[in-house]
């Protein structure tokens, strides 16, 4: 009995764990402790964030001394550090010093529902995903090359999970001689609307000369909303967290509609690239009367486009307007894939193609994504959309990214048609060979079109003449190509893509309905609007005798030309020829026209009675006056619209999975859509039918 008592003494008692739980170090967040967070149950991870906010709300340090600190020993740190603050005298203030401090972390202070204040010395930048609206308030900052100043308009920047990250960087700006004091003050007087006073003094503790300071707000577009819209598309602009970091930069972040990323995820850009960046905007900028006209080449891949973005974004710090001739067919920057297109871009690009769809000055619907087994016909179109060029602002010129084999006499001819001042080559240690394009390389190599000859060095041509002077060579017959003695820049390039060659085709697939999205995006009212599902719109009515048909990528029997124009993506285009005076319809074009494209369309259905068709179009009406041709290509509608339109009840239109591909015209490798489903158009369907479809 004696023995059974002294154990029972022996036995901690309540109290005794009491004390010892106390003494343990309150919830390290470290990496061992984060797995078992996971084996949590949802009451125990709702108190647990409980305390979280608790403690965010009482102003605690949660990441000091890899520890999380109580709500009271928090606010007696801050009462410590402020008597501290209070007590030390104020430093005389000096001028400006050259070397700035600089901070390991850019400090953020929530500003409200949906914004936050971040701020950043000389040389820091910060890196981040998700889409917000940048405004400067004090100083200067640059995102994707492109400088915002103070007191310029806010820009919406897009930081996208299908691109490189974006940062947002604090670049040097005058002060005028002023001391810290006068740049202190001025600051302070510019965050009085956003911030309170405890927060001002927390941000402006940590200022130093030529510091940047930015407001980052919520963005929300119909762009935006109509893209997240569809199932699977969210995660392109806001990816959930998988760390368990929560702060008060977190929650000011996630107010926003942001997190802040690794820099090593940010885009980078080589030396060799910033070189010929620097290059080529000192050109443009001091020459006044000639504009140069830049190509930029390379292989697929390789970083050409985000080199343009950044180029034009640099371009439009120092000049006005910038002009960009479209000849990829497959990744368009600024319209739909299967456009040729010529832009005159007075705004930058800070996001990708499909955040910034525009209205080109001129467009050719080419119907495809490649050019491969028609170059003839590519070439032409290039030399009617490059005809508009006035030569009043400096031009870039994308090209493919095939350069093997035939692509590359395809480049060749590119350069003597148009004749460009620089050409940009990018090479990469990962990517195949391609041969310098010297000049001298040019002049000595025949293309597919053009053959070689002397070398003719005169520029001083006239732009119209010349474009109608170039012709195709012959068998018997060589062309007369102008020798443009271009300077040659090489850049090496240490882009980073997910792409292989096994997902590289659906990975363009999904940029190209993205780009589609966009485009359909402009039918949405404006924010803050509710979205409308596509067929829930009024479409136009169009007479089968008021426009013409045309099948691009495929040669479609005429009994089946209504099969392959319902429920497709049309562009609509403007042809020479009269159209009028048909009694009916529909009219059919023996040949694809090179003609000028206003827009693009949905066909989402053909009233066989009453011999029209239904179009839904972004296209404003006085366009759609001159709109008289029809032109069906490759481009198909992506999935999510036929598949995610909410409140659609029943059987989903235009969707079968019974389909028979032995039907002539429905063969895979003749005109065969993008979608890897089978989905197709059923044909001829009751006019009632068309009333809650497409």
């Amino acid at each position: 009995m004696a023995d059974s008592l002294l154990l029972l003494k022996r036995v901690p008692s309540r109290h005794t764990w009491l004390r010892a739980r106390k003494a343990r170090p309150q919830l390290i967040l470290s990496r061992r402790p984060r797995r078992r967070l996971r084996n949590l149950r949802w009451r125990s991870r709702r108190r647990l964030r409980r305390r979280l906010l608790q403690a965010q709300a009482a102003g605690a340090d949660w990441l000091q001394g890899g520890c999380l600190v109580s709500g009271a020993a928090a606010l007696q740190r801050l009462k410590t550090s402020a008597r501290r603050r209070a007590s030390s005298p104020e430093p005389a203030e000096d001028p400006v010093p050259s070397g700035p401090a600089i901070l390991p972390i850019p400090p953020v202070r929530p500003a409200g529902s949906g914004r936050a204040v971040l701020l950043l010395p000389l040389g820091q930048g910060f890196t981040f995903s998700g889409i917000c609206r940048v405004t400067c308030l004090y100083g200067q900052v640059q995102v994707f090359g492109f400088t915002i100043s103070q007191g310029q308009p806010a820009q919406n920047v897009f930081s996208t999970y299908t691109h490189s990250r974006l940062t947002i960087n604090a670049v040097h700006y005058s002060v005028h001689e002023k001391s810290k004091k006068e740049m202190k003050r001025e600051a302070r007087v510019l965050l009085r609307p956003y911030l309170n006073q405890d927060d001002r003094y927390c941000l402006m503790s940590s200022f130093s000369p030529l510091c940047s300071i930015v407001l980052l707000e919520r963005l929300k577009t119909s762009t935006v909303n109509f893209i997240i819209s569809h199932p699977g598309l969210s995660y392109i602009f806001v990816q959930e967290v998988r760390t368990f970091q929560i702060n008060s930069e977190y929650f000011a972040l996630r107010s926003v509609g942001i997190r802040r990323e690794k820099k090593k995820t940010g885009l980078r850009l080589t030396e060799s690239a910033f070189a010929a960046v620097e290059e080529l905007v000192s050109i443009s900028s001091e020459e006044a009367d000639s504009c140069p006209v830049i190509l930029v080449c390379g292989c697929q891949d390789i970083g050409k486009s985000t080199f343009n973005r950044y180029l034009i974004n640099q371009l439009l710090n120092s000049i006005s307007c910038v002009d960009y001739l479209e000849c990829d067919l497959g990744q368009t920057e600024f319209t739909p894939p299967g456009c040729i297109s010529l832009l005159n871009i007075t705004e930058p690009v800070l996001g990708p193609p499909f955040t910034h769809q525009r209205t080109p000055q001129k467009m050719v619907y080419y119907g495809k994504t490649s050019c491969k087994n028609n170059f003839e016909n590519y070439i032409e179109v290039i030399k009617y959309v490059f005809s508009s060029y006035k030569r009043e602002s400096p031009l870039i010129i994308n090209t493919m990214g095939w350069v093997a084999d035939q692509g590359l006499l395809l480049l060749i001819d590119l350069i003597r048609l148009l004749s460009p001042s620089h050409v940009v080559q990018f090479s990469s240690d990962r990517s195949k060979y391609m041969p310098d394009l010297t000049p001298d390389f040019v002049d000595d190599m025949d293309g597919l079109y053009t053959r070689r000859r002397s070398r003719v060095r005169n520029r001083g041509f006239h732009l119209p003449e010349f474009a109608e002077s170039l012709e195709f060579a012959d068998e018997e017959k060589e062309s007369p190509v102008m020798s443009t003695g271009y300077k040659l820049i090489f850049v090496k390039s240490e882009f980073v893509t997910g792409k292989t060659s096994r997902n590289r085709e659906s990975h363009n697939r999904v940029l190209r309905e993205l780009a589609v999205l966009g485009y359909l995006s402009q039918l949405q009212p404006p924010v803050p609007k509710p979205l409308r599902a596509l067929h829930g719109l009024t479409p136009y009515q169009v007479p089968f005798n008021a426009v013409a048909l045309r099948i691009i990528h495929a040669d479609v029997a005429p009994t089946h030309i209504l099969y392959a124009v319902n429920a497709s993506w049309v562009g609509l285009c403007k042809i020479l020829d009269d159209v009028r005076g048909y009694a009916s319809g529909p009219i059919l074009l023996a040949q694809s026209p090179i003609c000028d494209c206003v827009g693009f369309g949905i066909c989402r259905g053909i009233d066989m009675e009453k011999r029209l068709y239904h179009i839904l179009t972004p296209v404003p009406p006085e366009e759609l006056r001159h709109v008289n041709c029809l032109l069906v290509g490759a481009v198909s509608i992506p999935q999510c619209v036929l598949k995610s339109q909410g409140g659609l009840e029943g059987t989903i239109p235009y969707v079968t999975t019974d389909y028979n591909f032995k039907l002539p015209g429905a063969s895979e490798k003749i005109g065969a859509r993008e979608s890897g489903a089978t989905y197709k158009e059923r044909g001829h369907p009751k006019p009632k039918f068309y009333r809650k479809t497409y």
